[in-house]
Formats: C-alpha cells, structure tokens, sequence
C-alpha cells in the first residue's frame, strides 16, 4: 500500500511525486514509456524551454480562466529556475521570457529524477496501467508489473499531442469513468492547413518566413488589434511559415490555440508599417513596377503571388508601374494586405500539435490542490486538465506549478 500513486512520469508527474515523497509521503511513479519524459527530452530543439519569466494568468486559456491562478501564483518561473540553479545547470533567456538549458534537456530530466530519488519514490517503469479501481481504502491498479494500492491517485499522463512519443487519452478515459466532465480536446500550438486547391498558389512559396501579426475573431465578428479575449489577447507578433499544406511558425501555432473550425484568421503581413501612405507617397513619377516595390517587403515570389491572389480585379498588377496604379487600387491592395483574410480548412492534427487544448474540465477540480470535488483522493494536473498555455515555456510552468501544488496537498 503507497500513500499516492501518481500515473505520468512526466514534467507534472516526476514535480508532484518528488515534492509528496519529500514530504515523507510513500509514492510510486508509474509510466508506460520506455524512455523517460521523452516530452522534455525534444522540447525546444533539445534544450527544453523550461518556463517563461513572464508567466502569468494571461498567458492561458481554459473555460474556467480564473482557475490557474493559485497554482502560479504559488510557484512561480522564479521558483522553478531556483530549483534549476540549485542542481547547477546553465541556462539563458531568449526573446519574450523564454528560459532554455545551455546544453541539453537530459538535465532538466536528470533533475526532477534525483528530486523524486530525494523523495525515496518508487517507479514501475515501463509499466502499463490497465484498469483503475477505487475501494475502501483509495485507489487499485491493475498492471503490467502487478497489483499497485494506494490511498491517493494523481494522473499526470498529459494528453493527446505527438502520439508518436506514446501520448494517450489515458486521463480523460478516468476521468468520464469517474463522473468527471471533459472539455472537448483538440490539437493546439499546431500548423494550419488549407484546402489542397485552394492553397495550389502558394504551396511553391513553402519555406518562405516573414514577421506578421496574426488574430482570429469568435463569435460576433472581429477582433480589433490589442482587444483582449478572455485571458489573453487576440493578436500575436511572431514569424509566419509558408508550408506545402498551409501556414505554420510561431504566429500560427500561437493562434491556432484561439482558432474554431469554420472561422477566418486575418493576418498583417505589413505589420507596424502603413503601407497606403508609403504607396501614395512614393508613387509621383515613379517607373518602378508595383512587384519590385513590395519585394523590399518580401521576397519577390512572395509578393508577386500576393499581388497576384489579393487583388484579382487588377490583373498584371506586379508588373505595372507604380505611377500607372489609380490610388483606389493601392489602397484597396493595402487594406487587403494589412487583413489579409484566411479560412483554414482543419489543422495538422495531434502528430503536429505541441499540446492538447481542453481536457479535464477544472470546474469539477479544486483548484488550489488539483483534487476532483466529486472523488476525494483523485487528482488530475498538467495537459490532461483544461489549462492550455501560450507557445515559449508557458506549458511547462504550468506542469511544474500544478504539479507541486498536488504534491504540497497530498495528505496520509
């Protein structure tokens, strides 16, 4: 009999098991992988963007915004890098707050392993779950290594993104069987795809990158740059990534999270410029052709095509000369190019997709210790409750602070 059996080994798994066992709690650590947090091991190109100096609220999305607060605002980035500076590992910061090891994300991985070996924590590794059961006395397991009982149930087993490393609906299935409800997952931080046709223009443009802004707008229209939507804002400033399927790179993966199927994204690829004036400005005599111009934007294939598909009323509008365009035609190609209006047809699907947006519905959590009000002795932290952070570190605080606020709750 284990006082908490915590299913998950990864970044929230290892941190609440780690911070019980510290508390002298007996725990055991079980996963079904063979490698351990391979989730970590590939995140930021291997060197693992552990957390972001910035993490706040805002940087979340959930149907219940309000519920992420107490666990970051109790163990913030700045406890998690104290414990990062304590086990010696170098790290720096990126742009925007994005903190990454020096070297490689086997040290992060190596840490949170000794700080579970501080805790004297058991692990049954690789070790599949097949049944989860509550008596009398908490929980019983059923798995590949035996019979496992404990007084406490902690399900840390992510969700559904990347597949390939062995992610599972494992804790959303609990938690239905338990009478718990789930909001309905779906791949996020993911590229975007667009009907093959309709995308035939630009598929020639895949590995083209340009600084954009990027929103999209649910219900009841668009949403003007700078108008906040619930916990975040609608509007991200980062790269843009032409691909044969679509649109990916930092602004699409961030907005996917805000995009619902069906809705158009509108872009800025002349974002922080007010290309109208600059156009009517520089027009006066000028022999310039219009494409030759933009391409100090772009490169030259890219605004060749864009002149090319956002104002189909001007054909040949690349090739003409700047003097020769009428003013109404350069500031109806500015408009469409500063809102640059797309309907994407799906996403890249979970194999793609950084995390999994919704999960265990955090209204039925407490939100302070991660137990379900409705099955005291059950827990649920990490991607598998619907708490969905921003692209750069934000995912990975909120598994360090869910983790230890469980850790800190767990009781005899």
């Amino acid at each position: 009999m284990f006082d908490v059996a915590v299913i998950g080994a990864g970044a929230a798994g290892m941190m609440a098991a780690a911070v019980a066992g510290q508390r002298g709690l007996r725990v055991v650590l079980v996963d079904h992988a063979r490698r351990l947090a391979e989730k970590i091991r590939i995140s930021g190109g291997g060197r693992c963007n552990f957390t972001n100096i910035g993490a706040t609220p805002a940087n979340f999305i959930s149907q219940n915004p309000d519920f992420c607060r107490s666990a970051l605002s109790a163990y913030t980035p700045r406890d998690f890098l104290d414990l990062v500076r304590r086990h010696g590992i170098a790290w720096h910061e990126k742009h925007r707050g994005q903190l990454f090891c020096d070297e490689s994300s086997e040290a992060i991985i190596d840490m949170l392993r000794r700080e579970c070996d501080a805790g004297q924590v058991s692990w049954r590794m690789p070790c599949a779950v097949r049944e989860v059961m509550r008596d009398a006395d908490g929980f019983r397991l059923a798995t590949d290594q035996g019979p496992i009982a404990a007084r406490r149930l902690v399900l840390a087993t992510g969700g559904m993104a990347i597949p390939q490393l062995g992610a599972t609906d494992f804790a959303l299935g609990v938690a239905r069987r338990f009478g718990l409800k789930v909001v309905e997952p779906r791949p996020a931080l993911v590229p975007l795809t667009f009907d093959p046709a309709s995308w035939a223009p630009f598929a020639e443009l895949s590995g083209v990158a340009l600084e954009v802004s990027v929103r999209c707008a649910s219900e009841g229209g668009k949403a003007a740059p700078g108008k906040r939507r619930g916990p975040a804002p609608a509007v991200f400033i980062e790269d843009l990534l032409f691909t044969h399927r679509g649109l990916s790179g930092p602004a699409i993966l961030q907005i996917s999270s805000y995009w619902n199927p069906g809705e158009a994204i509108h872009i800025d690829l002349a974002h922080g410029r007010d290309l109208e004036r600059g156009l009517l400005d520089a027009k006066p005599g000028s022999r310039q052709q219009l494409g030759t111009a933009l391409a100090g934007l772009w490169p030259k294939r890219l605004a060749e095509q864009l002149l090319a598909t956002l104002d189909p009323e001007a054909p040949d509008l690349a090739a003409r000369r700047l003097a020769d365009v009428p003013d109404k035609t350069l500031r109806r190609l500015a408009s469409r190019i500063h809102d640059w209006a797309l309907v994407p047809s799906g996403t890249a699907g979970y194999k793609k997709a950084e995390v999994m947006r919704g999960g265990v519905d955090t209204r039925g959590l407490n939100q302070k210790t991660m137990e379900a009000r409705a099955v005291p002795g059950l827990y649920f932290i990490g991607e598998a409750v619907d708490v969905t952070g921003w692209l750069g570190g934000y995912n990975f605080q909120w598994a360090w602070a869910s983790g230890v606020a469980c850790g800190r709750a767990l009781e005899v």
